[in-house]
C-alpha cells in the first residue's frame, strides 16, 4: 500500500501544521488549542469547555446563524471538542471548499466576541448539561471514578459544576481566553484533498501570538465508594486503574491490555460475564490516555445484587493476564491493526489521532502503529495484570 503524504512544519508565527494529502474530494480542517481542562484551577473548573461553546455564538466576522450555515450550507459539518488537554475547532467539507474551511476553523479560534447576552443564555445550557450528566447513570459513574483516581483540581469535570460555572463571570472568561489562545499553543491540522502549499497559505494567516500555559501538577489516589439512587432499576459499576501514558514506552502494551480485556464482543470480559453468565447486558472498557495521564475505565450495568460478583471476576480477568499466551497476543495486534486501518477510512478520525500524536511527542508516531504494536512483548502486557491498586464505584437501586 501506498505511504500517505505526510507534512509536519512549526511555523515562524509559531503554529504548529500538520497536513495529510487525501484523494477522496473531502477535507477536514481543526484549529485547535493545547489548552483543556487540566490546566484550570478548582475555581475556573469548566472554563475551557465554556469557551468552546462561546465561540460558536459569534466572532468579529461571523454571526451565531452563518458560522454553522456557511459549512453545512456546502453539505459539510461543523464541531468542536474539550478534552483534558486540548480545545479543538474542526470541519468537514468537500475538497474545493478547503479556504472556507480554514478561514472558519481560524475564525472561531481567533475572533470571538463573547457578547454579553450570549454568554449568559450559553451558560443556562451548560449547565443543563452538567444536571444532565448526573442524570445518566452511566455517566455519573465514570465522572465518580475519576474524582477517586485523582486529587483536584484534575478529577473534576471537564464540564466543570453547578458552582464553578455559576460563578465564571465575563471578565474572567476572556482574561483566560487571552492567556492561552496564542499561535505557539495551537495545532493546526489537515487531513484531506487539498495541497500543501494551500495549507502553508492558510496557516500562515494566523498572527504571531505567544503565551505560556501553566502546568497544574495532577496528583493519583485510590478509593471505592457505594451510592443508592432512587428511580434507577438498573445497578452501574465502574473500576478502573492507572495505566501508562502516552509518552512511556509501554503505551502500545496497555493497548493491547486493553483490547484483550474488553474490546468487543470477543473480549475477555463480554465473554465471560455477558455471554457465558448472562450478569449484564452492557460490559465494556475504555483507556484514557494522554502525555499527563493514563487511566483504564471498566464499566457494567447489572442488578444490584450481581454488583460483587461482576467486580470479582473483572479482577480474576485481569489477574488471569499475567498467563497471557504468545496466541492471545498475535490476535490481539491483529485486531488493534485492522481498527486502525477502519479508522483510517475517515479523514475527520485520522486528523483527531494525528493531533493526539502530537500532543504525545509527535504526530509522525501515527504512520508507526503497526511498526510500534508489532514490537511489543509478551511480558511488558502481562506485567500490566499486577495492579498496584484500583477505584471501584457503584450506583444502585435505593
Amino acid at each position: 500500500m501506498k505511504e500517505p503524504e505526510f507534512y509536519r512544519k512549526k511555523l515562524d508565527n509559531g503554529i504548529t501544521v500538520l497536513f495529510e494529502n487525501r484523494s477522496p474530494p473531502v477535507v477536514a480542517v481543526a484549529t485547535s488549542v493545547k489548552f483543556g481542562a487540566q490546566h484550570e484551577d478548582e475555581s475556573i473548573k469548566g472554563v475551557s469547555h465554556f469557551i468552546e461553546h462561546l465561540v460558536f455564538k459569534g466572532t468579529k466576522n461571523r454571526s451565531v446563524s452563518e458560522i454553522p450555515k456557511e459549512i453545512e450550507g456546502k453539505g459539510g459539518v461543523i464541531n468542536a471538542f474539550t478534552e483534558e488537554y486540548i480545545t479543538s475547532y474542526w470541519n468537514k467539507i468537500p475538497g474545493k471548499y478547503f479556504q472556507l474551511g480554514a478561514d472558519i476553523s481560524r475564525d472561531l479560534a481567533l475572533n470571538p466576541i463573547f457578547e454579553k447576552e450570549a454568554l449568559e443564555r450559553e451558560r443556562k445550557v451548560i449547565l443543563e448539561e452538567i444536571k444532565m450528566y448526573h442524570d445518566n447513570p452511566m455517566t455519573y459513574v465514570i465522572e465518580k471514578l475519576k474524582e477517586l483516581l485523582y486529587e483536584k483540581p484534575f478529577n473534576m469535570s471537564i464540564a466543570g459544576s453547578i458552582k464553578t460555572v455559576s460563578g465564571l463571570s465575563r471578565e474572567k472568561i476572556l482574561e483566560v481566553y487571552n492567556s492561552a489562545y496564542a499561535t505557539n499553543n495551537m495545532i493546526f491540522s489537515v487531513v484531506g484533498n487539498c495541497q500543501w502549499e494551500e495549507v502553508l497559505e492558510e496557516a500562515k494567516k494566523f498572527p504571531k501570538i505567544v503565551k505560556k500555559i501553566e502546568n497544574i501538577p495532577i496528583k493519583c489516589k485510590n478509593g471505592e465508594i457505594v451510592e443508592k439512587r432512587k428511580g434507577i432499576d438498573q445497578a452501574h459499576e465502574v473500576l478502573g486503574f492507572h495505566m501508562p501514558k502516552l509518552t512511556d514506552k509501554n503505551k502500545y502494551s496497555a493497548e493491547i491490555f486493553d483490547s484483550i480485556l474488553g474490546g468487543g464482543m470477543s473480549s475477555r470480559l463480554f465473554q465471560e460475564v455477558r455471554e457465558k453468565r448472562g450478569l449484564c447486558y452492557a460490559i465494556k472498557t475504555n483507556l484514557e490516555m494522554s502525555k499527563d495521564y493514563s487511566y483504564e475505565i471498566i464499566y457494567a450495568g447489572t442488578v444490584k445484587e450481581k454488583i460483587a460478583e461482576i467486580k470479582k471476576i473483572v479482577l480474576k480477568e485481569i489477574k488471569k493476564l499475567k498467563d497471557l499466551k504468545q496466541s492471545d497476543l498475535s490476535e490481539a495486534k491483529e485486531t488493534l491493526l485492522g481498527l486502525r486501518q477502519i479508522s483510517k477510512e475517515k479523514c475527520d478520525s485520522t486528523m483527531i489521532e494525528l493531533l493526539q500524536e502530537e500532543i504525545g511527542g509527535n504526530a509522525e508516531d501515527y504512520y508507526n502503529y503497526e511498526e510500534n504494536i508489532s514490537k511489543v512483548d509478551l511480558n511488558s502486557v502481562r506485567e500490566l495484570s499486577n495492579l498496584k491498586g484500583y477505584s471501584f464505584v457503584a450506583l444502585v437501586p435505593d
